[in-house]
C-alpha cells in the first residue's frame, strides 16, 4: 500500500507542481522570444455560428472597429443551419460592410463549417473567432505581429475571464489562470500545445482540412504547424474577453466535450508522443496525458492514505487534509446549488468544488470517448 501511496503522491505532484516548476527552469536557460514585426498581411477572421442572433452582430461591429486596416481585412462568417434570425442579420450586415458569408441550411457542425470558410477566405493569416467574446481593438494587429518571425506558425491570444464574483466562476478563473501560465511557459520554451478557441491564427499553408468530427480546432490546427517545425506562440497582448459561467453543470459539459476532444487528438497525432519526432512530446504528455489520469491517481492516494493512516501522524493528517478538502467541494457545490453567499466562504469552498467537477469530467469523458464520442454539433 506504501507503493501505490508513494506512486500517485509522484503523479499528482509531478502534474500539478513538478511539470510547471521544470518549465520555470527550462524557461531560465533556453527562453525563446518571438521576433515580432509590424506587418500587414491580409488577414481574413474566420466565424462559424449557429442560432447567434443575440451576439452576431455585436462581434461583427466589434471587429470592424479593429486596430487593423480595414483594406487588409476580410470577415468571413459562416451561418450553421440557423434556425433563429443568426442569416437574417448577417446578410443585413453584409449589405453595408465588408463581410462574406457561407451559408448551410443543414447544421453540418463547426468543422466543416470552418473547412468552407477557409476555401472562400483569401487572406494569408487566417484568425478563427467565436461569436460571443469580444476582441481587444489591437488583437488583431498583435497577433499579426507575431507571424513576423518566420518560425511561427500559430498563435494564440488570451482569453480574459470577467469574475462576475458569483458562482463557480471564481473556481473557474482560478484554474484558468493556472492554464494560461502554464501555456505562457510553454510557449516561451518552445510551443504551447493549443490555442484559445475564441482567439488564435495560422499561416494559411498551415491549415490542414478539419476531420468533420474533431471536436478541438483549436489544438488540432497547432499541432500541424508544430509538427511542421514551426512553433505555436502565445500571445498575452492579444486579447479577447468572456464571462465566467454561472453554473458548474454547464462548465462540467463544456469540460466533458473538450476532454472528448483531447482523447481525439491523442489518437489522431499519436506520432507527436515520440519524442524523436516530436517537439512537444515531454509536454503532450505532462500536460495533457497524465491530466486525464489523475481522477484515477486521486482515487488511489485516497484509498492508500485511509489504508495507512493507522501506521502514524503523518499518514493520518494527510487523510485529514484530504478529507477537509473533499468536505470544502460538498460546501461548494451545496453554496451553488442553493445560491447561499457567505462572506470568506465561496472562494474557499468553490476551488476544491471546481476542482473535482474538473476531475470528474475526464472520468465522464473516457467513458464517452470509447462509447462513441460526442455529437460535434453543439447545443448551447
Amino acid at each position: 500500500m506504501l507503493i501505490l501511496f508513494c506512486i500517485s503522491l509522484g503523479v499528482i505532484f509531478y502534474a500539478y507542481f513538478g511539470y510547471p516548476l521544470l518549465l520555470m527552469f527550462w524557461k531560465l536557460i533556453g527562453n525563446k522570444p518571438v521576433m515580432k514585426k509590424d506587418i500587414l498581411p491580409m488577414v481574413s477572421v474566420l466565424i462559424s455560428v449557429h442560432n447567434e442572433e443575440r451576439h452576431v452582430e455585436e462581434k461583427v461591429k466589434n471587429l470592424l472597429e479593429a486596430d487593423y486596416p480595414q483594406d487588409k481585412m476580410e470577415i468571413v462568417v459562416g451561418c450553421d443551419g440557423s434556425t433563429d434570425q443568426t442569416l437574417a442579420i448577417i446578410k443585413r450586415l453584409a449589405e453595408k460592410n465588408k463581410i462574406r458569408y457561407c451559408v448551410s441550411l443543414e447544421r453540418i457542425g463547426k468543422p466543416a463549417m470552418l473547412n468552407k470558410l477557409a476555401q472562400e477566405a483569401g487572406g494569408e493569416i487566417y484568425v478563427f473567432a467565436d461569436a460571443r467574446q469580444r476582441f481587444d481593438r489591437r488583437a488583431i494587429r498583435e497577433l499579426v505581429r507575431c507571424f513576423g518571425d518566420e518560425n511561427v506558425g500559430c498563435v494564440s491570444g488570451e482569453l480574459i475571464i470577467e469574475d462576475t464574483g458569483e458562482g463557480s466562476g471564481r473556481g473557474v478563473g482560478l484554474y484558468w489562470n493556472y492554464e494560461v501560465w502554464l501555456r505562457k511557459m510553454e510557449s516561451d520554451t518552445g510551443s504551447m500545445l493549443g490555442a484559445t478557441g475564441a482567439i488564435y491564427a495560422v499561416r494559411k499553408e498551415f491549415f490542414h482540412s478539419l476531420p468533420e468530427d474533431v471536436l478541438l480546432d483549436d489544438i488540432f490546427t497547432p499541432l500541424n504547424a508544430i509538427m511542421a517545425r514551426k512553433r505555436a506562440v502565445f500571445e498575452p497582448a492579444a486579447r479577447a474577453f468572456d464571462v465566467a459561467s454561472k453554473s458548474t453543470e454547464k462548465e462540467f459539459m463544456r469540460k466533458v466535450r473538450t476532454l472528448v476532444g483531447n482523447f481525439q487528438i491523442f489518437s489522431l497525432f499519436a506520432e507527436a508522443f515520440n519524442p524523436f519526432r516530436s517537439p512537444v512530446a515531454w509536454q503532450l504528455f505532462s500536460h495533457k496525458f497524465l491530466r486525464l489520469t489523475l481522477s484515477y491517481f486521486l482515487a488511489l492516494f485516497f484509498i492508500s492514505s485511509v489504508f495507512l493512516a493507522r501506521d502514524g501522524l503523518p499518514y493520518r493528517v494527510i487523510l485529514f487534509l484530504q478529507v477537509a478538502f473533499y468536505a470544502l467541494a460538498v460546501v461548494g457545490h451545496c453554496l451553488e446549488k442553493t445560491r447561499t453567499r457567505i462572506s470568506g466562504v465561496p472562494r474557499l469552498a468553490y476551488i476544491p468544488y471546481e476542482f473535482c467537477v474538473l476531475n470528474a469530467a475526464a472520468v465522464v469523458a473516457l467513458f464517452k470517448y470509447l462509447s462513441g464520442g460526442i455529437d460535434i454539433r453543439w447545443d448551447k
